[in-house]
């Protein structure tokens, strides 16, 4: 097997952030207005009245603090509350490969790879916003690279997968050098109106070029020591939107066919899934915890990733060993890992170890070793 390595990472953060107390206050308005509405209803037992929420209890539960987003003020909008992206005709680049553009340069830049160096580009992440032509084509094209590109989706560990498919596609002599890009419009499927998942989401995009250790020329490259993908089945979050929806007029609009999951079940049946499939995989390793300088976590709930750390490490993690960007970011799916090993490695010498990992809908769980070269 070739020794492949991460050369690169690009990250593509819109200009648009929504504080807590924004978003609150919107959705808040919204609650009024539909008690007001449904007073008669509500009084004589029909429906239940919907409950204001506040900012210190979506840091509380969540850890976030604030979310970039592709549009604010229609997300803002008590009359709306959805992001308001318009169509662009197909002569255009759409929005996911604009802002996968955006991402794969810097990224490009930081390995020092050109167009004609890459092989392939996968794009992956949470939601296309098409079925075909493939995403990851229109970015191929976009940027003047040939070979291949496909779009592949795991939820929110869709990054580390793709990590795991360019990894073998590098092995297996299909591709010299991968671009993988996770171009996340998560409110895009956000429920705005639902108070226990409104805050959760914001929108980004991440950029990772993996090659071979023998074509790298970037100034600092990360070998890729081991990668393990796990699924379990599971209804704890879903979402249900297709093209089949068309097929049944009685589903259109329902709160399924965006973002919905059991919040409490998540939690107590993926948190030591992914502890043990990183314990395992150290000592598969021969590695000991207290090697390990970092761990890049999933960013969807600061107490998994405080639960997971303490697990792994037998001890509470400290802000450098598990660094946090939700605060800012909140969860972008697929991209908070690569986010987290973007900004937080500038200080690992050669032979730091570390662990990106990420978990999701599925459930799927993705978690690759990484040591600096």
């Amino acid at each position: 097997m070739s020794e492949v390595v991460i050369s690169g990472t690009g990250l593509f953060t819109p200009t648009q952030s929504i504080s807590n107390a924004e978003l609150v206050e919107s959705f808040n308005t919204w609650v009024a207005q539909f008690n007001a509405e449904n007073a008669a209803a509500i009084a004589a037992g029909e429906i239940a009245p919907m409950q204001p929420s506040s900012a210190e209890f979506v840091e509380k539960a969540s850890g976030i603090k604030s979310r970039y987003v592709i549009d604010k003020a229609g997300i803002l909008d008590p009359q709306r509350m959805v992001p308001r992206i318009p169509e662009r005709p197909d002569s255009s680049p759409s929005v996911q490969c604009e802002i996968a553009v955006a991402a794969a340069r810097e990224a490009m830049a930081q390995a020092g790879k050109q167009a004609a160096d890459i092989d392939a580009v996968i794009v992956a992440c949470s939601n296309l916003q098409r079925a075909y032509p493939a995403i990851a084509v229109e970015v191929q094209d976009a940027l003047g690279i040939e070979g291949f590109g496909f779009d592949m989706n795991v939820a929110c560990s869709s990054a580390t997968f793709g990590i795991q498919q360019a990894r073998d596609s590098i092995n297996a002599g299909s591709a010299r050098c991968v671009l993988i890009l996770n171009p996340e419009i998560c409110s895009g499927h956000l429920n705005f109106r639902d108070r226990d998942s409104h805050f959760i989401f914001g929108d980004v995009c991440t950029a990772i070029i993996l090659e071979r250790a023998d074509s790298a020329s970037a100034s600092e490259t990360y070998r890729i020591l081991d990668s393990r993908l796990q699924t379990l089945f599971s209804n704890n979050i879903r979402n249900n939107f297709g093209f089949l929806n068309r097929a049944a007029e009685e589903g259109v609009g329902k709160p399924d066919k965006l973002f919905v999951q059991e919040g409490r079940k998540v939690f107590k049946e993926v948190c030591p899934a992914v502890a043990r499939q990183i314990s395992e995989q150290l000592q598969r390793l021969d590695i000991a915890p207290e090697q390990l300088k970092r761990l890049w976590l999933h960013q969807a709930n600061l107490s998994m990733n405080q639960l997971i750390s303490r697990k792994v490490l037998g001890r509470d993690a400290t802000a450098e060993e598990a660094p946090t960007i939700l605060d800012e970011y909140a969860n972008t799916s697929s991209a908070g890992s690569v986010i987290a090993f973007h900004k937080h490695r500038a200080d690992f010498a050669p032979g730091d170890l570390g662990v990106l990992c990420s978990f999701g809908a599925g459930y799927s769980i993705g978690s690759v070793i990484l040591q600096r070269r």
